[in-house]
């Protein structure tokens, strides 16, 4: 959440800051701004979408070669002008950008102001750049004051800062936030994420929590840590198709990332599954695997979308490689003190890697002696250094805010990682090749979903009018009833709860008349004639019902109101194929409701805050 770039080079720093913006915008986009210094720090800002600041900009650019800028998700203070970054001091010398949640700010602010400082934001960031415009009087050096500054902190925090006295230099600090360091030339860049600077730079470094840097055009960085410290850190090449960032010919970035999902599922597949001897070879994997076979439990940790994946996964792997499974929410887990030991692998699963819940569910399960795996779609990503071992899911960068390839390469990589487990326990030859021939159809299986756009467009148009809707699936199902509805909620503000149809006499079914449809999910597995029993349920109420079953299914046509036919596939694959519908459906509500489907109110990508 939240997005920052800065530069010092021998370049104007305005257009990288601003193109910089753009590629970070899915990270927040209520409100932004850039500061450059030249001279005197000159900072412009606007509510709104980037789109905004760039036409505050076509009147005032600022000159200079030295310069931060920020896209903000709203924590702390309404969106607005006076609350955008870059933030002051009370001299105007001091220019800082901030990601994360200062959580002694407010006594700071109100120490600061008796003091005498005048705060013009409702920011919990503003009292950085105020508390650096007193360890600055108060210290000779500019690096010990930056240092001290930290020292005041509590919380989370990627900080870059800017001072007049010393033009050209940035100061930045990690904690709990992503930064990344790169360079080309004599350039110097820093932002919260590699990829909005990767066809600019040659390489990149990753800063880890406690470790602050100091940037200035042709030197390397100066990179010390909290315990005063100065220290090496390792480059990495990066590697990203920078049209990625661009739209092509979709309307959306979550429709192009949609259309996207049969040819990120096979990426993903790629070298990894030999379907014809039923298993998955992961390199990630190898150093840990005789670690993996003493495994006697799996905890997965996710948040959101990937929680869901992990919901998937649970039934996958209990199922097939007879390993007890426990999915919890990355959020909850380190509260309830969970009990696990060196024979408990704790499993993380993330689209960006940097999910402030998740890496600290991560860091509590290494505290306690547990094997920590990470499914993670971005390289060089906090959690993929910090876990023993892992997948990459090889999505590419997904910048739509509801994710959509990035789930599914999760639950492709959780079927692999089941033949991966159930091939060195029990799982079958021949179920597990069983399995593996299918998996290898299913790419070509959700190109043909997404060719019934236009049939759930139609249904879309059909159902504008709900205002509340039920998911409900069994088994299986059950999770992309969860998922089903969060999309539908995320994108549309239409009210959707994702229910397992067993529950549904258990209370909701109290809901339900002609005005309150629900989705179903029923292909023909082996709990399909008691979720017919559950739509008849619905349907005795007057309840309206979509149900989404497979092709040849006719029997079906006659107790619901409408159907999605996809095609059929092993039962523990079906997920991967029932999710898409539900998908297109949320997407193309979304637009019928007058939003934009990858900006979804009050959301940003990548939670880096708790």
């Amino acid at each position: 959440m939240c997005g920052i770039i800065g530069y010092t080079g021998t370049q104007e720093a305005s257009p990288f800051l601003l193109a910089g913006l753009k590629r970070l915008e899915y990270r927040g986009y209520d409100s932004a701004g850039i500061g450059v210094l030249n001279k005197e720090i000159n900072i412009v800002r606007a509510q709104g979408p980037i789109c905004e600041l760039e036409k505050t900009l076509v009147k005032n650019t600022p000159d200079g070669s030295c310069g931060i800028a920020h896209t903000r998700w709203a924590t702390h203070g309404v969106p607005s002008e006076a609350n955008a970054h870059p933030h002051r001091d009370c001299s105007g010398d001091i220019a800082i950008i901030h990601n994360g949640i200062i959580e002694n700010h407010l006594v700071l602010r109100r120490a600061l102001t008796l003091r005498g400082h005048v705060f013009k934001s409702q920011t919990d960031s503003e009292v950085i750049s105020h508390l650096l415009e007193e360890t600055i009087a108060d210290t000779d050096s500019l690096q010990d004051a930056f240092e001290q500054l930290l020292g005041q902190l509590t919380g989370a925090y990627g900080i870059v800062a800017m001072i007049k006295s010393s033009p050209g230099t940035l100061f930045v600090a990690r904690m709990g936030s992503p930064i990344v360091l790169g360079r080309r030339d004599g350039d110097r860049f820093v932002c919260s994420d590699a990829t909005a600077m990767a066809d600019w730079v040659d390489d990149v470094i990753y800063l880890d929590d406690g470790e602050r840097a100091l940037l200035q055009p042709n030197n390397e960085p100066i990179i010390w840590t909290k315990e005063s410290e100065n220290i090496s850190k390792q480059h990495h090449t990066i590697s990203w198709d920078t049209s990625v960032a661009s739209k092509k010919r979709y309307a959306h970035f979550m429709l192009k990332e949609m259309m996207e999902q049969p040819k990120v599922v096979e990426d993903t597949m790629r070298g990894r599954l030999i379907a014809q001897k039923g298993i998955a070879h992961f390199g990630g994997l190898e150093d840990v695997r005789e670690r993996l076979r003493e495994i006697d439990r799996l905890i997965i940790v996710a948040c959101g979308t990937a929680y869901y994946a992990g919901c998937v996964g649970e039934y996958m792997l209990e199922h097939y490689a007879g390993i007890p499974v426990e999915v919890e929410l990355a959020s909850e887990f380190r509260y309830r003190h969970p009990v696990i030991n060196r024979h408990t692998a704790v499993l993380a699963i993330t689209q960006s890697g940097e999910t402030a819940d998740t890496l600290a569910a991560i860091r509590e399960a290494k505290t306690q002696g547990a094997l920590t795996l990470g499914i993670v779609n971005v390289p060089g990503s906090t959690i993929a250094r910090e876990t023993d071992a892992g997948i990459y899911t090889r999505a590419g960068s997904e910048i739509g805010v509801a994710s959509t390839k990035a789930f599914i390469t999760q639950v492709t990589a959780l079927a692999m990682l089941t033949l991966f487990f159930g091939r060195d326990r029990n799982l079958e030859e021949t179920e597990a090749i069983k399995i593996a021939k299918e998996l290898e159809l299913i790419p070509d299986k959700i190109e043909s979903i997404l060719k019934l756009r236009p049939q759930i467009k139609a249904l879309a148009d059909k159902y504008q009018w709900m205002q509340n809707a039920f998911f409900l699936g069994r088994t299986y199902q059950a999770p992309i009833a969860y998922e089903g509805a969060l999309k539908l909620k995320e994108i549309s503000l239409i009210h959707a709860e994702g229910y397992s149809a067993g529950e549904l006499k258990h209370g909701p079914l109290a809901l339900i008349d002609e005005r309150f449809p629900s989705i179903v999910i029923c292909p023909r597995d082996e709990v399909y004639e008691k979720t017919l029993s559950n739509i008849a349920e619905i349907k005795a109420r007057k309840g309206p019902v979509i149900a989404i079953t497979d092709i040849g299914n006719t029997d079906i046509v006659e107790l619901v109101d409408d159907v999605i036919h996809i095609p059929s596939t092993h039962e523990m694959l079906s997920p991967l194929l029932t999710a898409i519908p539900t998908q297109l459906f949320a997407y193309e509500m979304s637009l019928l409701q007058g939003y934009d489907p990858d900006k979804p109110r009050n959301l940003a990508k990548s939670v880096t805050v708790e």
